[in-house]
Parts: C-alpha cells; sequence; structure tokens
C-alpha cells in the first residue's frame, strides 16, 4: 500500500513538473516571438531629457524595440555614462558612433573651402553636422533591420527639417516618428517629462530648473534660452561662456599663430602636421584663450521665425579667416567674386538641410575646383578677440609686387590705364548724354 501511495505520490510530482515546464517554456517562447516579431525603432539619442523620455514613449505608444543611436560629432564629455542610462530607460541597444573625423574631413572643409557663411555670421556649426548624423543613423537602420527612425526635434526649429530631409534622401521607404509633432506626445515642459519617467520608474539626475538650450560638436557650442530670447537683454557671458572667454577677460599679449594649406585643406599648425580634427582642436584651444569666435546672432530659420542665439566657434572662426587669407593671393577677380555667391548659395543650401542634394554637389564640385591652388602658409596674431594678419606666402600666389608697387616698372604703364577707362566708363558716359540731349529737349 505504502509503494502504491508513494508511486502515485511521484507521478502526481512528474504531471506537475511538466505542467510547469510547459508554462515556462509558452511563457519564454511567447518573449522570444514578442523579440522577434516587434518592429524596430532607431531612435536619434543625445542622452538628454527629451530622448530619455522619448525611449518609455516609443515603447508604451508604439510596442517598438527601441535602439539608440548616438553619434559621436565632439560632444566630449557629454557622451559619459550614455549606454547605462539608455538601457535603463527601456532600449535595447545603444550604438555610440564615433564620426568626428568623417564629419571633419567630408562636411567641415567643403564649408570652409567655400566660405559658406549663413546671413553674413552663423558658421553653420549645427547645420553642418544634422547631414552625416542622418546619413549613420540610416546605416544603423539598414544594419538593424528597423522600420522607422525617431527624433527629438522640436517642431519649431530647422533640425527637424535637416533630420527629414537627410533621411527621406537616403530612406524614402523608412517612416519618420517626429515625437513633438506627434499626437501621442503630450508633455509640454521638463517638468511633465520628469514625472513621465519618474512614472514609468526613471529617476535620473535631470532637474526642472531652467537653463540654456545647447547644442556642441567639436567645431562649436550654440546657445539659446534665457535672457537670449529678449534681443534687448546683453548675454551673460560670464555664465553662458563654455569653449572661451570674452575679449575683455582674454590675455593682454597677443600670440602668434601659423597654418599651412594643401589645395585648400589645413595640414598644420605652428609647424606641427595633423588631420583636420586635431587641427580644429588646436586652434579651439587657441581661439578660446583669446576670446575669438564669439557671435550673438538673430537668424532667420526655415521655419520662418527669428531666433537669437550666441555661438562660439573659436577654432572655426580661425580656420574661416586663415583660409580666406591664403585664398585672397591667389584666385582671380572673376573667379574670387563668383566664388563668394556660390559660398552664399551652399550656406543656404546647407542650413536647409538639403545636403543630398545633386544642387550641393554641383556647388561643391564648383568650389573644388577653384581649391586646386590654393596652397600656401598663413601667419596671423590672436589678440583679445581679433585675427591680425601677419604674413601670407604661396608659390601660386597672383600678387605682383612689380605691377602692385607705387614705383613705376617694366610691367604696368600708368598710361594704358587711359584707354581702359575710356571703354570701361563708355555705356556710362552714352547714357550721360542722352539724359543731357533729353534735358535740352524738355527746355
Amino acid at each position: 500500500m505504502h509503494k502504491i501511495t508513494l508511486a502515485i505520490r511521484m507521478e502526481m510530482m512528474y504531471i506537475e513538473m511538466q505542467k510547469e515546464f510547459h508554462e515556462k517554456f509558452f511563457l519564454f517562447q511567447k518573449h522570444l516571438e514578442d523579440i522577434v516579431m516587434k518592429e524596430k525603432v532607431i531612435l536619434a539619442y543625445s542622452g538628454g531629457l527629451d530622448t530619455t523620455a522619448i525611449i518609455p514613449w516609443l515603447k508604451e505608444n508604439f510596442d517598438y524595440d527601441v535602439v539608440c543611436v548616438c553619434i559621436d560629432c565632439g560632444q566630449g564629455e557629454e557622451l559619459d555614462g550614455l549606454e547605462e542610462r539608455a538601457k535603463s530607460c527601456g532600449a535595447s541597444k545603444l550604438y555610440i558612433e564615433d564620426v568626428i573625423d568623417e564629419f571633419c574631413d567630408e562636411y567641415i572643409v567643403p564649408c570652409v573651402q567655400a566660405h559658406a557663411v549663413y546671413e553674413n555670421k552663423y558658421l553653420l556649426g549645427t547645420s553642418m553636422a544634422r547631414p552625416v548624423i542622418a546619413k549613420r543613423l540610416v546605416e544603423i537602420a539598414r544594419k538593424e533591420g528597423a522600420t522607422a527612425i525617431c527624433h527629438g526635434a522640436t517642431g519649431k526649429g530647422n533640425d527637424q527639417i535637416r533630420f527629414e530631409l537627410g533621411i527621406k534622401a537616403l530612406a524614402p521607404d523608412l517612416k519618420i516618428i517626429a515625437a513633438w509633432r506627434n499626437d501621442k506626445w503630450t508633455m509640454n515642459s521638463r517638468e511633465e517629462e520628469i514625472e513621465y519617467c519618474k512614472a514609468h520608474g526613471i529617476n535620473l539626475p535631470f532637474s526642472a530648473d531652467s537653463s540654456y538650450s545647447r547644442d556642441r560638436n567639436l567645431w562649436h557650442i550654440s546657445h539659446e534660452g534665457l535672457e537670449l530670447e529678449d534681443p534687448a537683454n546683453e548675454p551673460n557671458f560670464d555664465h553662458l561662456l563654455v569653449l572661451g572667454t570674452t575679449p575683455e577677460k582674454a590675455p593682454d599679449e597677443g600670440e602668434y599663430v601659423t597654418m599651412t594649406f594643401e589645395k585648400g585643406i589645413p595640414v598644420s599648425v605652428n609647424g606641427q602636421k595633423m588631420k583636420v580634427s586635431d587641427i580644429i582642436r588646436t586652434l579651439n584651444a587657441l581661439g578660446g584663450k583669446h576670446g575669438i569666435g564669439i557671435v550673438d546672432i538673430v537668424e532667420n530659420r526655415v521655419v520662418g521665425m527669428k531666433s537669437r542665439g550666441v555661438y562660439e566657434t573659436p577654432g572655426g572662426t580661425i580656420l574661416y579667416e586663415a583660409h580666406q587669407q591664403l585664398e585672397e593671393l591667389i584666385l582671380d577677380r572673376d573667379t574670387y567674386a563668383l566664388k563668394a555667391d556660390m559660398g552664399n548659395k551652399l550656406a543656404q543650401i546647407v542650413y536647409e538641410g538639403k545636403w543630398f542634394t545633386p544642387l550641393r554637389e554641383a556647388v561643391q564640385a564648383f568650389i573644388e575646383s577653384t581649391q586646386q591652388y590654393v596652397t600656401g602658409e598663413v601667419k596671423f596674431k590672436l589678440y583679445k578677440g581679433n585675427i591680425i594678419k601677419a604674413g601670407t606666402t604661396s608659390p601660386y600666389s597672383l600678387y605682383n609686387e612689380s605691377i602692385a608697387s607705387f614705383t613705376t616698372g617694366d610691367l604696368y604703364d600708368h598710361h594704358d590705364a587711359e584707354g581702359f577707362i575710356n571703354l570701361f566708363g563708355l555705356s556710362c558716359k552714352v547714357r550721360a548724354m542722352k539724359m543731357q540731349e533729353i534735358e535740352k529737349g524738355n527746355k
């Protein structure tokens, strides 16, 4: 009897174990199916409050498998701790992609060669970085088999346009989710985003205190918000500046710097050959020290509104000036004039997010054709916000001292100017003669 009872118990235990095994296997299988079947979204991730809140928002509202991608364009310490943060918020994976050299060589250099400046002041720091970010987001989306890309740019700014035009140009089949423009996004303040994160078990050291809205990469850092929102206010530079100091607080002694270029590309600083990214790092340190490249701009955004920002671009300002200092020796007058127009056109193209277009390729091709002989050395002095010329040399210089000198030489005869002026001013003279004739006829 005892043996029968024991056998029954063992059989019941076996049945219970089988049942438990099947239940666990079913749950595991379901979990596996969920992972396999869920669509993936690539989130352009910065680690800030907005993109951190977007992770649980995407999972909750779209049931996506969220893959975060942070593109390193030279943000520095802003990238510290991102992987732990992203995964703790629900991301399945985080890519940190170093594109610094690609950013410098393929996006910054063409703009420097073109002297592309938006509205005479803005050196395109944010604008130049967006296409390389969009390109890498698409590459990761293809690698992961994602069906969508999400960004955290607001509906008021330029970045939404730059990201989305880049993605559409490179991957027209991918869905784009702009969180701030989506009807399911109900958060309208930092406080609401922080509460949303807390409600989803995310407790991170974000503060509801107001601060400047900043964008940083190797080329620059921009500042918006706080006192800058009123153009009547002077910027609080003591609180604002990150990369350098004001000209007033810069050293009282100037510092000489020498640079060399080969075919329009910077190759050395003070005799030290470097890749472009290291040249920018070196110039950032020098420019920041001497108060170079701080501009306060009210610019016209693509979306139609005016916005005010303060930009720090110490190394970029030096690089632009040094390149132009060399180029003015080398290019002929007509090419120089047309290139200025093309530089303005490229600035507009880049600012509006139209990098991946035939027009940008065509303009850049023209610019590159002008750089064949832009080789030489420039020397300048940095002093309290100023870049002061200290000498320029090039084997391709078109400056001819014997012609340009006030001393009469064999290559230039002052008398030649008379016939030139007569012909050059002929249309002006003919019109003036006609106007005199009309006036006489009316008397």
